[in-house]
């Protein structure tokens, strides 16, 4: 009994010390360290990032890249904080398309505006990025869920015949959630519109906060007539890829798992006089500027899009619209990302972030802070 006992002994002190020579071996430590670093928000301890995407132009406007860590400065709060994580490679990109199909965009517009956005999913050419597609007439509607096949995008598209009242808000307060939910580091949306809100339930100050509690770049180009444009073709032009002959329409189903479908739309919009000033419901006593029409409210766009890192542009013209959008394309593709460990707050608050650059001849523009989740 007194041997057994010993043997038992012996062999548990010898499974004992295997198990504690593989936990300590450097390939247990590499492949748990990697394991949490591949999504950027953790480091080896467990403590979470701060992420934060930053775009840096010259003084004509042009991209500028070669910067290395030590050339940014982060503030939280007005105090500084460590870099940790950096990276200036095209990364891939979770990305969300928010687009106006309400009766102003009918006829020539809409075709235009197709075939922009068809070759904006095509310019955004990493295997890994992936996409949906949301639009909003009187209602807000997913068209086309998560998918990387720009063929069934291009399908969905087109099988989609603008009609109705305008509910942007609501599209956006949707699509926010959808990107920041998806599987790549940087989220981002796109806004696309000709027109003022005019049928939310929501309006602009809870679409910021939505906004605010995310990581998503959100971008908005509105196309109108009588505004000040802020657009111009780039020149010498941005340095996008070829553009690809755009596919016929597809037969058949646009995809799968969304809810629009991409089918015909309502008629008529369900809340016509709703205040058209900050849009919602809830919105009209959000005034900040415009009048009582359907023209774009570019203050309001840029009260959604600023706070995240991302820009507004508004263009006069619908043959504007596809430079101003690949602008952006062009931009998702050349940011830089940095990262630095969370303070851990949970209170609920909002935390401001300021990114500066050592060189003054350069500009950034970065997220300008974050809601500390509890």
């Amino acid at each position: 009994m007194r041997r057994h006992l010993q043997t038992f002994v012996a062999l548990a002190a010898l499974v004992l010390a295997a198990a504690t020579s593989l936990l300590a071996s450097p390939f247990a430590q590499s492949a748990t360290g990697d394991k949490q670093d591949q999504g950027g928000f953790k480091f080896k301890s467990g403590v979470e990032l701060i992420n934060v995407t930053a775009t840096v132009t010259d003084r004509s406007g042009r991209f500028y890249g070669g910067l290395r860590k030590e050339d940014f400065l982060i503030y939280e709060d007005n105090k500084p904080v460590e870099v940790t994580h950096f990276s200036a490679d095209r990364t891939p990109v979770s990305l969300g398309i928010v687009v106006d199909t309400s009766g102003s965009m009918a006829g020539e517009k809409w075709a235009t505006a197709v075939n922009s956005i068809d070759r904006f999913f095509r310019m955004m050419n990493d295997e890994l990025d992936e996409f949906f597609l949301y639009r909003f007439s009187a209602n807000a509607d997913l068209v086309a869920d998560w998918t990387n096949d720009r063929d069934r995008l291009a399908t969905s598209l087109r099988r989609v015949y603008p009609n109705g009242g305008t509910a942007m808000y609501d599209a956006v307060a949707e699509a926010v959630p959808m990107a920041n939910s998806g599987q790549n580091r940087k989220k981002a949306v796109v806004i696309i519109s000709d027109g003022n809100d005019t049928s939310s339930r929501v309006g602009v100050g809870e679409v910021k906060q939505v906004v605010r509690e995310t990581e998503v770049l959100v971008y908005a180009v509105g196309v109108d007539g009588n505004g000040q444009p802020t657009f111009q073709r780039p020149t010498p032009p941005v340095n996008n890829p070829p553009r690809l002959p755009i596919p016929i329409p597809f037969p058949g189903a646009g995809g799968r798992g969304g809810r629009g479908g991409g089918f015909p739309f309502p008629g008529t919009g369900r809340g016509g006089g709703f205040p058209p000033i900050g849009g919602g419901r809830r919105g009209g006593t959000y005034s900040i500027g415009g009048g009582a029409d359907d023209r774009v409210n570019a203050m309001a766009l840029r009260e959604i899009t600023d706070d995240s890192g991302g820009r507004t542009e508004i263009v006069r013209d619908f043959r504007d619209l596809d430079p101003a959008i690949g602008s952006i394309a062009d931009e998702l593709s050349q940011q830089y990302y940095l990262g630095y460990p969370s303070p851990g707050y949970k209170d609920g608050q909002w935390h401001t972030i300021r990114v500066e650059l050592r060189d003054p001849n350069l500009k950034v523009r970065a997220r300008k802070g974050y809601v500390a989740t509890p």
